[in-house]
């Protein structure tokens, strides 16, 4: 009986796994939102943020998850980003420093400007577990488009980042 069940989980996980691996979630395409929400990380993910507002599909950015020492100023010069849009459509969110604290930030940020719609924009090796974070605070009826920046993870990357999931779903389910 102990065995079969073992054998069950590890069956399970490893089709999980395989799921997770395969299956990663992809961009978005032309889709409109009320805004859009770039998590600070890995490459492509602040320029597909920019590039979402620059060609319209949304009217606002948060960049979510900046360092205390960026500027403004420096933010805008390594990105080459002209100040108008600076100042009219990006803010740069100075409280996150991991993927709850950023779903936290980016919430109130959607709740602020009241919007019913966000793109999320990280890598796609961590969409799922920024999603559900996301989900769990956003404010309620909010759509969430996610928006995948395509990578090349290595194998330690998803297996660390499926684990950092499976471990996000228990602690929520069984008390946070």
């Amino acid at each position: 009986m102990i065995r079969r069940l073992v054998s069950s989980l590890a069956l399970i996980w490893v089709l999980g796994f395989l799921w997770f691996a395969i299956l990663l979630p992809r961009p978005a395409g032309m889709v409109k939102t009320d805004g859009v929400v770039a998590l600070t990380g890995s490459g492509g993910r602040i320029e597909r943020g920019i590039a979402v507002i620059e060609h319209h599909l949304a009217p606002r950015l948060l960049v979510s998850g900046v360092d205390r020492e960026v500027r403004p100023r420096e933010f805008a010069a390594e990105y080459r980003i002209d100040d108008g849009l600076l100042r009219c459509c990006i803010t740069l969110g100075y409280e996150s420093v991991d993927t709850r604290s950023n779903a936290r930030e980016a919430a109130r940020w959607i709740a602020r400007h009241k919007m019913h719609s966000v793109r999320l924009v990280t890598s796609d090796w961590h969409m799922r577990r920024a999603a559900f974070d996301l989900a769990q605070v956003a404010p309620a009826g909010v759509i969430v488009i996610e928006d995948a920046v395509p990578t090349q993870p290595s194998f330690y990357a998803l297996f660390l980042e499926y684990h950092k999931l499976i471990a996000r779903v228990i602690q929520r389910t069984w008390g946070d």
